[in-house]
């Protein structure tokens, strides 16, 4: 029987603003398994970011248990958890969360910079392939503020590929595009999860973009209440 690549159990996040108590993740149990391409489907507040930021490892569940690859992430010192998540996960976000003050090439070989020990590989040779792939090679010394919407997201997909991450999480990659751009940015994607193998979460408000994956998660107030549509 194949073991999920992450696992959610019971799992919850709260958080104080003043002295309200908002409980944006509420009792989740939730298990991806590798290769699959899950959509995590709710509107504006639904906590679905949230649920994102800790299947990402981005942040810690205030109660319950997250796993990758059967590890139990809450016995992990901050440093090993950091370099789990850098060597593990890829992210793609709505505004790109690219670095303005660094080039094309500089932000897409960002992550490597990280890493703990020198890469197995030559980073810089991928990142020239990634870029050629994307039909960025002639865009490599641009300034992200210097190139299109469309552009932008395909230089941050480039960087959440360059250490051959096992998981991608996209937050919303079509919000900031128009409706020609978008679809081509899912289905660069999905091309890739076919390609590498990689497990894809997505998360959305779109339930068109969300009924491209295999499986759908709908989430409200913070609690899964259809889950694998």
């Amino acid at each position: 029987m194949r073991q999920p690549i992450i696992e959610l159990s019971k799992v919850s996040k709260t958080y104080y603003l003043g002295e309200t108590k908002v409980k944006a993740v509420d009792n989740v149990s939730l298990k991806i398994m590798p290769n699959e391409y899950l959509s995590i489907l709710g509107s504006s507040g639904s906590g679905k970011s949230t649920l994102m930021y800790l299947i990402g490892l981005l942040e810690s569940a205030t109660f319950g248990k997250i796993y990758l690859n059967g590890q139990d992430i809450s016995r992990m010192s901050d440093d090993k958890l950091s370099s789990l998540r850098n060597q593990t996960i890829g992210f793609v976000f709505q505004s790109f969360n690219l670095l303005n003050k660094l080039t094309v090439l500089e932000n897409v070989m960002l992550p490597a910079a990280y890493l703990k020990s020198k890469a197995n590989f030559d980073v810089k040779a991928k990142t020239m392939d990634l870029l050629n792939r994307f039909g960025l090679k002639d865009r490599q010394n641009f300034y992200p503020n210097k190139i299109s919407g469309g552009q932008q997201q395909r230089v941050a997909i480039a960087r959440a590929l360059i250490l051959n991450p096992k998981i991608i999480l996209a937050d919303e990659p079509t919000g900031n595009l128009d409706s020609r751009t978008g679809p081509e940015i899912l289905k660069l994607i999905e091309d890739l999860r076919r390609e590498f193998k990689t497990t894809i979460v997505m998360v959305t408000h779109e339930k068109d973009i969300a009924k491209r994956a295999q499986k759908r998660v709908y989430i409200k107030d913070g609690r899964v209440v259809k889950k694998y549509l």
